[in-house]
């Protein structure tokens, strides 16, 4: 096996691995992806975060994924090489286990320390900074420079120009729609939290017939916790910005929400809050709702409450653990709390439906447009995701669990926690489908489905 690095070709810093280490003699691996990795050549594979605490990636040899499974903290380094042998040597599996360290990517002080200094970043802000829509929206302002801008051009200039492309969005796929707006504020929506190539025909179907009905006082967006630590519903104790500018806590709302949980529930509720330092699923509403709601001004925008939905089909809708809140507790407090809250409230339900592909463990090219079995996949998909999607029209989110779980998510639907939190909290008199779309990544690794809806 190659040696591992921090980042090869990069001057990455190497660390000596350290014998009088306790979590070093016995690692344990914290939630991790890897992926390849090609550099002058040669091939690696790149092992990062899963949660996203760690920004740091270690590149090592593709045959070091058999070290990962024994990497649990139980097993000591040379009961590690004796189990696998194949050539593996002791200071080999001392070198990896010091760069995955350096890394934050198992357990211990190094880890810890990082942990430390998110938590601390995340309470010390009234406010969420952007990430993925400041990055776009930075790449739009250098577009608009011929590929250079400078630091004062994107801060100036960013939240216009992500303004400017929601705008085209929304014109291109309401252009030739029947209805390009609705009558009333629903009293929900469901958009994805794609990225937004691959996602804003989706966003733009709903969020672009809200342009003329009248402003909520408040959105609730739940979403979709993809790297945090909670078993159980994680809410937010702080409002969102955007390039285009800042969403303020509802913090009446979030009072009233707390007084219906009780004492203890509340306290579970926001135990993980720092679920949402680095969750793409809220911030990616974020945008829209400023840009359909803001005043004409742009100096005022509604008030924002998140919180992150675990799965329903999993322990019976109580947290993986029994430890956080559970979906039937938070619903009820919710239903309370929106009908004690003076105004209008809008729910957003920021789900994807359906990932599916070889990223995925599928064992067929999705992206062969010309391969019988490749289609007949795709098909597949969009099928199921017809008929669960019907249940979520017909108002039945009940049965929509019980089906996931009769059929165990077969297409790896991630947000059934924020569809049946969204139906049962709103409690809607009809829902009607917008659009529905699937995208494959460039790759072809992927396909990812989602579906626009609104509830009234």
């Amino acid at each position: 096996m190659s040696t591992p690095e921090t980042n090869p070709g990069q001057g990455g810093e190497r660390r000596p691995f350290d014998p009088d280490a306790p979590h070093q003699q016995k690692p344990k691996l914290r939630p991790v992806r890897g992926f390849p990795h090609k550099h002058e050549e040669q091939q690696f594979l790149a092992i990062a975060d899963a949660q996203q605490i760690s920004d740091r990636v270690v590149f090592t040899a593709p045959a070091a994924q058999v070290v990962l499974p024994h990497l649990t903290g139980d097993n000591d380094l040379d009961s590690i090489v004796e189990k696998i042998g194949r050539g593996l040597t002791r200071p080999w599996l001392e070198d990896f286990v010091a760069q995955l360290d350096g890394a934050g990517l198992i357990e211990g002080p190094i880890f810890e320390g990082m942990l430390q200094n998110m938590r601390e970043q995340f309470d010390s802000r009234a406010t969420l900074p952007p990430a993925s829509t400041a990055a776009l929206a930075d790449f739009l302002v250098m577009q608009e420079h011929g590929g250079e801008a400078t630091d004062e051009q994107k801060a100036e200039e960013s939240g216009a120009a992500l303004a400017k492309q929601l705008e085209k969005w929304i014109s291109e796929a309401l252009k030739d729609a029947e209805d390009p707006s609705f009558d009333a504020l629903p009293k929900a929506i469901v958009a994805p939290h794609l990225d937004y190539p691959r996602g804003w025909l989706n966003y733009a179907h709903v969020y672009g017939r809200m342009r003329v009905v009248d402003r909520p006082d408040r959105v609730i967006i739940l979403g979709t916790n993809h790297f945090g630590f909670s078993s159980g519903v994680a809410a937010c104790d702080k409002g969102f910005e955007s390039p285009i500018g800042s969403c303020e806590l509802d913090s009446d709302f979030k009072e009233s929400l707390c007084a219906a949980l009780g004492e203890a529930d509340s306290a579970k509720l926001f135990e993980h809050r720092f679920d949402h330092e680095r969750e793409h699923s809220i911030e990616l509403h974020i945008p829209w709702i400023q840009h359909v709601f803001g005043d004409k001004d742009g100096a005022s925008f509604p008030k924002v409450f998140a919180a992150l939905v675990h799965d329903p089909t999993r322990n019976n809708g109580e947290s993986y653990d029994g430890e956080g809140v559970g979906i039937l507790p938070f619903i009820e407090a919710m239903k309370k709390a929106i009908a004690e809250a003076p105004g209008t409230t809008l729910i957003v339900s920021s789900a994807d439906l359906s990932h599916v592909g070889p990223q995925f463990g599928d064992q067929v090219a999705i992206a062969n447009m010309d391969d019988e079995e490749a289609k007949a996949f795709r098909e597949k998909v969009v099928q199921t995701d017809r008929e669960m999607l019907q249940l979520v029209l017909d108002r039945k989110p009940e049965e929509l669990v019980a089906s996931m779980a009769w059929m165990q998510n077969p297409t790896r639907w991630c947000s059934i926690g924020t569809l049946v939190a969204t139906v049962k909290s709103a409690e809607p008199e009809s829902v009607r489908m917008l659009n529905y779309a699937a995208a494959i990544d460039q790759h072809g690794q992927a396909m990812v489905s989602s579906s626009a809806l609104a509830m009234f």
